[in-house]
């Protein structure tokens, strides 16, 4: 019996078979292709395992459908009405899912590029002000960091992309600084005042082994010094240390016999009348 005959619709033999080799060849290819982008992608630094899963499931189910499509092509069937509603559904897809793409595409870069890693602390701008926090996963959408005090933020990728994203533990150290304010008077002198601070600095738990402190004059006046105090820490200890630091200083001025206010950073001048020193 001829193969023909079991065909009433006018299909040949070579027809049917080209048929199946397409749909068998979309799927042997498919199942390759997606062996290779797991491949790729574990040879690119920087691509997580989600992000690489992902990838690969839409190369192998692309090209397994188009060797459906051409399947169907060969055995006569109008696909043009089919490729419409694939490009409506596309389109429609595409619309929908604008913001889950974009911030998609800004992942695989984010990743890529390694502007942020798990377990770096990262400051970026949110609703109420700057957000600041460590990292802890990086998803196909977000970046999940944990503020310092407790709270967990879903940071959208493309918002890292887009906007100011200041990485504050890449370089391995920050630099904090105290403010001293400290009286003059006719038996001291500036040096000697910089001498206790550097004194009470060396004992400070925290800074980076090595690291030399120093004291910068900010101002002078007829009846104080304002000079700054830095040093070099871990990033994620900056608290710690700035604490540490003003408890030690001002215990070593109080001790010298120097009147002084130390506080952290450059802060307002003081209102309290005691403390206008």
């Amino acid at each position: 019996m001829n193969l023909d005959d079991l065909f009433p619709s006018g299909l040949t033999t070579w027809q049917v078979v080209f048929a199946i080799l397409s749909v068998v060849v979309g799927w042997v290819t498919s199942h390759f292709a997606r062996g290779a982008v797991l491949k790729l992608a574990a040879r690119t630094p920087g691509i997580s395992d989600s992000v690489a899963q992902l990838a690969a499931r839409v190369t192998q189910y692309t090209l397994l459908l188009v060797g459906i499509g051409i399947g169907l092509a060969f055995l006569g069937a109008n696909v043009q009405p089919l490729l419409a509603m694939t490009a409506i559904a596309v389109v429609v897809l595409i619309l929908v899912l604008r913001g889950v793409a974009d911030n998609f595409a800004a992942g695989v870069l984010i990743q890529s590029r390694q502007s942020v890693k798990i377990g770096e602390q990262i400051c970026v701008e949110g609703p109420d002000g700057a957000v600041r926090g460590i990292v802890k996963e990086l998803t196909g959408r977000t970046v999940i960091i944990t503020t310092a005090d407790g709270r967990t933020a879903h940071v959208p990728n493309a918002l890292l992309l887009t906007g100011v994203l200041l990485n504050e533990s890449r370089y391995g150290a920050r630099r904090s600084s105290l403010e001293i304010r400290a009286a003059r008077s006719d038996d001291r002198d500036l040096d000697g005042v910089i001498t206790v601070i550097l004194g009470a600095a060396r004992e400070i738990d925290g800074p980076r082994p090595g690291e030399h402190f120093q004291v910068l004059t900010e101002s002078v006046s007829p009846t104080r010094w304002i000079l700054s105090l830095q040093l070099w820490h871990h990033p994620l200890r900056g608290a710690v240390v700035v604490s540490d630091g003003v408890r030690r200083v001002s215990a070593a001025l109080e001790a010298a016999g120097i009147p002084a206010v130390v506080v952290a950073g450059r802060g307002e001048s003081p209102l309290v009348v005691a403390e206008q020193i």
